[in-house]
C-alpha cells in the first residue's frame, strides 16, 4: 500500500471521524468531514509526496533519539483555528468521547494565546510529525532550544518552531479515544512544546492524567525520560472548497 493510501486509511480511522464527540465538534466548526474521499482530493499529490518525504526525512533525523524505536510519525490534520483552536480547552462534551465522560480541560491560568504555527484560510493543514503516542526524548525545554539548529532541521525547516501546543491539541484530537501522553498508557509521557517559548520562566507542556487533558507549566531543565517532544514539518493547507 502507498503512504498516501495508508495515511488516507489512518486518518479516516482517526478520532476526527470515528470519535463522536470530536467528529461533532468537527461539524459543529464548519469544518469538512475527514473522509476517505475528502482526504484523497483535498490535498494536492505534489503535497502527499512531500509528506511523504518529510516523514521518512523525520524518521531518519531522529532515528538515534532516546525512545526513537516507540515513535510514529505520520500525517497531522491541523483544523483552521479560525473554527476549532486547538491551542484552547475543549468543551468538556468533546472529551467525553475521548476519555469516557465528560472532563474539563486543565489549562494553567498563566498560559498565553499560544503560537500560531498554522493560521486561518484553509479547513485543514497537513503536518508530518509524530502521530503516535509517545514522542522521542530529546531532552529538557532548556536542552532542546539551546541545541544547533542542524540537530532539529529536517526538510530545511528548525523542527523546534512548531513543537507547539496548537499541533498537541490537534493531536490529541485526532487520536481519538487512543490518547498520546496518557497514564493509561504502558508508560505515561508528556510533550514539551519548546515553539512556545518560557511563560514567567517556566516551560509549556501537555499530558492527560488523572482523567484530564492537560495544558501546563513546569520547570524548564526537567529532561527525564517522561519529556517528549514532537518534531513537526509543515506541509501545506487542504484545497478550499470551491
Amino acid at each position: 500500500m502507498s503512504f498516501k493510501a495508508e495515511e488516507i486509511s489512518r486518518l479516516a480511522e482517526s478520532g476526527w471521524a470515528r470519535c463522536e464527540s470530536v467528529a461533532e465538534a468537527v461539524a459543529r466548526a464548519g469544518l469538512p468531514a475527514v473522509t476517505p474521499e475528502y482526504a484523497a482530493t483535498a490535498f494536492s499529490d505534489d503535497l502527499w509526496d512531500a509528506a511523504e518525504r518529510a516523514v521518512s526525512a523525520l524518521r531518519d533525523h531522529f532515528a538515534s533519539a532516546r525512545f526513537a524505536d516507540e515513535v510514529t510519525y505520520g500525517v497531522l490534520l491541523v483544523p483552521d483555528p479560525g473554527r476549532l483552536d486547538t491551542r484552547r480547552p475543549m468543551a468538556p462534551a468533546v472529551r467525553a468521547g475521548q476519555l469516557g465522560a465528560p472532563a474539563e480541560d486543565v489549562f494553567d491560568e498563566r498560559l498565553g494565546a499560544g503560537a500560531l504555527g498554522i493560521r486561518p484560510g484553509g479547513p485543514w493543514t497537513m503536518v508530518a510529525t509524530v502521530t503516535g503516542t509517545y514522542g522521542p526524548s530529546l531532552g529538557s525545554h532548556n536542552q532542546v532550544m539551546a541545541g544547533p539548529p542542524t540537530s532539529f532541521t529536517v526538510a530545511g525547516t528548525d523542527t523546534r518552531a512548531l513543537m507547539i501546543r496548537q499541533l498537541w491539541g490537534a493531536r490529541v484530537l485526532q487520536s481519538g479515544r487512543h490518547l498520546p501522553d496518557c497514564e493509561s498508557n504502558p508508560r505515561w509521557t508528556f510533550t514539551l512544546f519548546p515553539g512556545e517559548g518560557l511563560t514567567g520562566g517556566q516551560a509549556e507542556s501537555g499530558t492527560v492524567l488523572k482523567g484530564k487533558v492537560r495544558f501546563r507549566l513546569g520547570k524548564p531543565d526537567r529532561g527525564i525520560g517522561s519529556a517528549r517532544t514532537a518534531p513537526a514539518v509543515l506541509i501545506g493547507p487542504a484545497r478550499r472548497p470551491m
